[in-house]
């Protein structure tokens, strides 16, 4: 299994990413009268990227393993 704080120093990376890709200035630049059956490229844009944060964050977490508790028992009251 990867180390955790490579998985975890990804989803930061994955966060930084998407906080750049989403701000408004870049996304402007996908801001055309071009459409793709009849749908906005800036759409298409924004959509792509929430698909491809929705993916790797789905990576991420599956290759994370689940935390154990501090004192060693399973979950419970």
């Amino acid at each position: 299994m990867p180390d955790r704080r490579k998985i975890v120093g990804g989803m930061f990376l994955l966060t930084v990413a998407a906080l750049l890709l989403l701000v408004p200035p870049l996304v402007h630049l996908f801001n055309h009268d071009f459409t793709v059956l009849g749908v906005p490229q800036i759409v298409f844009y924004l959509f792509g990227v929430w698909l491809a944060l929705i993916v790797g964050t789905a990576i991420l977490t599956n290759r994370l393993d689940p935390e154990q508790s501090t004192n060693g028992e399973e979950g419970g009251s």
